[in-house]
């Protein structure tokens, strides 16, 4: 937004000052948790640096909920914010505590608000100006248990939004209160208000948010300026305020994929100004427009409803350009406050939700091997709460645990997946599941099992038969082991048929349910047969004095559970199996 910088007169401050006895008596607490947000809030921008009692706009204008404009460094190099960079408007008190309490009194509160165009132009807006990152997070610690508000409002535009130091400073010193925040069990939430084109974020703007993802820091609203486009076009202004936020939500769906749709939209919001914008009349937002999006608005389910500024909402100033003090076109006093108004929920808080994701997503193992990955958990919205984490899916010979199994919304914890020699070869979906009271959130690591080819292995243990020992297969009376011939090594399966038994030997394997295998081995003898049984059925045989392949491809049924077996043909002489394998 693009104020003009005046100083609040010294009269206007002594009053607030004249203030602060009584408050004393009244505030609460700086421990103490702010009241939450509604779900869906109105809070129109305050012009702070304008004469006016923000208590007397508020009960004049309808408005329970207000965004206070702007706090901003005095010089470049500063580390102290103050209300408008007036050094006689420090964070206290004194400056403004009287009236935000005024404001908490009534079922409201404030939105103090860092930045803005005039400080993002000249350097001062906080994380430009200062490089010290514990102290970026010390000034917001400061806004949130002076005036105990439950929201800090951060307006980047102009010079900041290139300035790639300072949106990173801003968005470490973010994660850093959201980490003070749940140590001491207080609810803080953080908007962006940045300008936008019709179709959504530039290009400048969504490196911001990046920046935050990066950082760790939860942005729990993306507030868009939908006006200032500056593209010499002639505006519908409620349309393009639709297209915008549609672009945004894109944008956030890309950025964001663990949240749902209701979630991304309910991030958002949504900030106007009255009449005729700063390009000029091209750019004109009237009430019939402000009565479009405020029905558009309850049913997108979108977070904030604001207008830059309070101050303008009257009609002082019919076909002018406006001015910081009226809207530029013919209205009622107040005719945008009370358009909105009917948006704000009835004080319903935002909820507690929080978010799973796991990385990497995906691992491949031979049998026998393990892997590891990081669960990582979020604050969606409200607090950090405790979440139960579970893996399921792991199939047999698989083992996966977590540790910890429980952590704070924000924490994380270590994925260990083990296998064993004889897990069958496959792609397995583990699901980890993050429960927090009746809410469940999942995400999924995608383990693959190899095969392990010739030699014995693959889904089959002891395929060739190199152990020395005949286990896991069993076998009919008088066939078993044999190390009279043997396709590679030195050891071979051998069923003995008899007139009346096929003298089968076999084991017994779990697979994938409703997947295609083949099983491959080497056989000798006359009528060898190599197949499956159990959850598939299917065979082949071969009848030959030398090692042949048989390959037999075959299907699970829902179980995964098959039986592999060799065997000869009655009455015939014994027959061999070597390096058998299931892939």
């Amino acid at each position: 937004m693009r104020p003009a910088v005046t100083i609040r007169p010294l009269a206007a401050l002594t009053a607030v000052l004249a203030g602060a006895g009584a408050l004393l008596a009244t505030a609460v607490p700086a421990h103490a948790d702010a009241a939450p947000l509604p779900a869906h809030v109105v809070a129109p921008y305050v012009e702070t640096y304008q004469p006016d009692d923000i208590s007397d706009l508020a009960a004049a204008s309808g408005n329970k909920y207000l965004t206070l404009a702007f706090l901003q460094t005095e010089k470049k190099g500063s580390c102290t914010p103050y209300w408008d960079g007036d050094t006689s408007l420090p964070v206290g008190q004194a400056a403004f505590g009287g009236e935000i309490a005024d404001l908490q009194g009534r079922g409201g509160n404030a939105i103090p608000s860092f930045g803005g165009y005039a400080a993002d132009n000249g350097g001062t807006e906080l994380a430009d100006s200062c490089t010290d990152v514990n102290a970026i997070a010390a000034a917001f610690e400061k806004v949130v248990t002076t005036y105990n508000v439950p929201r800090i409002d951060l307006d980047v535009e102009d010079n900041s939004l290139t300035n790639t130091a300072g949106i990173d400073r801003r968005n470490q010193a973010i994660k850093k209160v959201q980490d003070w925040a749940a140590a001491n069990g207080r609810s803080v939430q953080f908007s962006y208000t940045l300008p936008t084109t019709t179709s959504g974020l530039a290009a400048d703007g969504l490196k911001v948010l990046k920046s935050a993802k990066t950082a760790g820091a939860r942005i729990d609203v993306v507030n868009l300026m939908t006006f200032d486009y500056y593209d010499n076009a002639t505006h519908h202004m409620a349309d393009d305020t639709k297209t915008a936020t549609a672009g945004l939500a894109s944008q956030l769906v890309a950025l964001h994929p663990e949240m749902t749709t209701t979630q991304i939209w309910a991030s958002i919001g949504v900030t106007e100004m009255p009449g005729i914008d700063d390009f000029g009349a091209a750019e004109t937002f009237t009430t019939a427009d402000a009565a479009a999006v405020d029905s558009w608005a309850k049913t997108r389910g979108i977070n904030n409803l604001s207008f830059w500024a309070l101050q303008r909402d009257n009609g002082g100033c019919p076909g002018t350009g406006g001015s910081d003090t009226c809207s530029g076109i013919a209205q009622d006093t107040w005719a945008f406050s009370h358009a909105f108004a009917d948006f704000s929920g009835p004080g319903t808080p935002v909820p507690d939700d929080f978010g799973v994701a796991v990385a990497p997503g995906a691992a491949s193992v031979a049998p026998g091997g393990g892997t590891s990955a990081t669960v990582s958990t979020s604050v969606v919205s409200g607090a950090a709460q405790q979440v139960a984490l579970k893996v399921t899916g792991a199939p047999t010979g698989v083992t996966a645990t977590l540790s910890p199994a429980t952590v704070k919304a924000g924490a994380t914890s270590a994925l260990s997946v083990t296998t064993t020699s004889a897990t069958a070869p496959g792609t397995y979906p583990l699901t980890i599941t993050g429960t927090a009271g009746s809410t469940a959130h999942t995400a999924t690591f995608t383990l693959t099992v190899t095969g392990t080819g010739g030699g014995g292995g693959g889904a089959i243990v002891n395929g060739g038969l190199e152990t020395g020992s005949l286990a896991p297969w069993t076998c009919a009376a008088g066939s078993g082991i044999t190390t009279t011939t043997a396709h590679t090594g030195t050891h071979a399966l051998e069923s003995v048929p008899t007139s009346s038994a096929t003298g089968q030997c076999e084991q017994t394997l779990t697979l994938l349910p409703k997947t295609k295998y083949t099983l491959s081995g080497w056989v000798q003898g006359s009528y060898a047969y190599l197949g499956v049984s159990g959850g598939a059925t299917a065979s082949g045989w071969a009848s030959s004095g030398t090692w042949t392949k048989v390959s037999v491809p075959f299907t699970t049924g829902t179980s995964g559970t098959v039986t592999v077996y060799l065997h000869g043909w009655y009455g015939q002489g014994a027959v061999h199996g070597d390096d058998l394998t299931v892939g």
